[in-house]
């Protein structure tokens, strides 16, 4: 089922309880996605394929092919390995969501679904999944936080932080993807570079300080995975 309106962007709702299908398939019409769904693994690894979605929003505990499964096939086909996906779960088990990570998810929310929580995950997800082509913004700006890296000046609620130089890396690259987990192995990668020899301790202090500067909020911690910046 699709529905032609201004937005866009297409998702695939994975699900095997019908009602929740329904629920979510309605909230993301109303709010002007296109909306195909599946009732499990196979099934949308077939839709992916034909539908060719931006977002997946997955179950991952269902009959003849599970979430997590469907997840690892999507992400080796060359094809469809770019497109987001987002599992939905009852169960909230530190191994169960690493793993949903390692299968290339990049997020997850817990049953029951709130509407307003749904679309706003939805949203920041298939924003920063639109490519920069390349090139790197000299500022983001999320809500009243603005990172500059002209002026290496970071500005929250209208007072301005100067961060030390990997701080400030480690907080543009975390914000420049919201709601992402970035494993430690990427941000050592990205912030520190592979050719400097550095303990996974060392992201732990400069996450530290930056809360300390910041506050805790901005950035969450995802227990054997890595960071993301929180919504």
């Amino acid at each position: 089922m699709a529905n032609q309106s201004i937005n866009k962007s297409k998702i695939l709702v994975v699900d095997d309880d019908e009602d929740i299908l329904d629920f979510i398939s309605y909230n993301l019409h109303k709010n002007g996605y296109l909306v195909e769904d599946a009732s499990n693994g196979l099934q949308a690894i077939t839709k992916a394929k034909s539908f060719r979605p931006d977002l997946i929003l997955m179950d991952v505990m269902m009959p003849e092919m599970d979430g997590i499964e469907a997840a690892k096939k999507i992400k080796k086909d060359k094809d469809l390995k770019n497109i987001a996906i987002v599992f939905l779960t009852a169960r909230s088990e530190e191994m169960m969501e690493l793993e949903g990570f390692q299968a290339g998810a990049d997020d997850y929310i817990v049953k029951p679904l709130k509407p307003k929580i749904l679309l706003s995950r939805i949203k920041a997800i298939l924003q920063r999944k639109r490519p920069l082509n390349g090139t790197q913004q000299d500022a983001l700006e999320i809500g009243n936080l603005k990172i500059d890296k002209e002026t290496y000046l970071v500005t929250l609620d209208g007072k301005d932080y100067v961060l030390p130089k990997k701080e400030f890396e480690l907080l543009y690259l975390l914000a420049s993807k919201p709601g992402k987990v970035f494993t430690r192995e990427v941000i050592l990668a990205e912030v520190w570079g592979t050719d400097v020899f550095v303990v996974d301790r060392t992201i732990d202090v400069h996450i530290r300080k930056i809360r300390e500067k910041l506050g805790d909020n901005l950035i969450a911690t995802i227990k054997g995975v890595g960071y993301k910046f929180d919504l």
